[in-house]
């Protein structure tokens, strides 16, 4: 038996069967998809929306239909060197973030209204963003701004969250950094060594009142207890007298009342031993033994 001889023909007829056969398993492969978690699905046919695809594997129709991707989860955008003007006409630079995420709701209206997130960010984000941090800024003069900085960023976060209505949610705003100009930073540097040594000397006058009032007080202390003193010995001084006045005045009333107690006081104070010399006519000393 004679082997089968292809004619070229059917040769190419094979190569084109074959080709679009893998053309056809790929156009059918390729129309699976899958949409993660993180984001959403937009379903085009011809262009035009047709529908949200959920989180899972999909499929669409080849040729006619296409899918766009639109991530739900937050987003971090920083703005850096935002120029605004204080009240006191004080110029910086302001760098501010802000975390955001598009709900999964809001998914479609941000396709229609802006296509992409690129799109939302630019076109609502954005233009609000550097307006509210200048109106806000502006409310403030450039020393309050800094001393009071929890204020300011929560006037800021607020303002910027009022002002954006569309199909997305602010999460939080952070000013990071306030940024002045060189000259008025050394202006504010001057301007807080003045303060401190204002502050530093008002705390030395201070201790020297304290110190000089401490004085003062050990002082009259001191005084009162010297004169507290005196006045003691003083008292002690005319007790003493006064006890040995009334001492005194007893014993001479007894003396004065009972001869035999002089005379036993006499005999008391003698010391036993006779006059060697006596005077003419003069006559010995006696005492009364009775």
């Amino acid at each position: 038996m004679n082997p089968i001889e292809l004619k070229p023909k059917s040769i190419i007829g094979y190569v084109v069967a074959f080709v679009v056969g893998i053309l056809v398993l790929g156009v059918l492969f390729g129309s699976w998809y899958t949409v993660d978690e993180t984001e959403r699905g937009v379903l085009l046919r011809n262009g035009a929306l047709v529908g949200i695809v959920e989180p899972g594997l999909s499929f669409k129709m080849p040729f006619i239909e296409s899918v766009s991707f639109i991530s739900i989860q937050s987003q971090a955008t920083s703005y850096n060197k935002v120029q605004a003007y204080s009240k006191d006409q004080q110029t910086a630079e302001l760098t501010v973030s802000i975390s955001w995420h598009v709900p999964a709701s809001e998914v479609a209206k941000v396709y229609t209204q802006y296509k992409d997130l690129d799109g939302l960010l630019t076109r609502l984000i954005s233009r609000q963003v550097g307006t509210q941090i200048e109106n806000v800024f502006g409310q403030y003069n450039a020393v309050t701004a800094v001393q009071q900085r929890g204020r300011f960023g929560a006037d800021v976060s607020k303002a910027i969250t009022d002002s954006i209505k569309g199909p997305v949610i602010i999460d939080s705003v952070q000013v990071e950094n306030i940024d002045f100009s060189d000259d008025y930073e050394r202006s504010i540097a001057q301007r807080m060594k003045a303060e401190v040594e204002v502050k530093t000397r008002e705390q030395m006058l201070a201790t020297e009142q304290v110190q000089a009032q401490i004085r003062v007080t050990q002082a009259q202390a001191e005084a009162d207890s010297k004169v507290a003193q005196a006045k003691a010995d003083a008292e002690a001084t005319r007790l003493r007298g006064e006890a040995e006045a009334d001492a005194i005045k007893a014993r001479a009333q007894a003396l004065a009342s009972n001869q035999n107690l002089v005379e036993l006081t006499k005999a008391e104070r003698w010391n036993g031993v006779l006059p060697t010399t006596v005077l003419p006519n003069g006559t010995l000393p006696f005492i009364d033994a009775k």
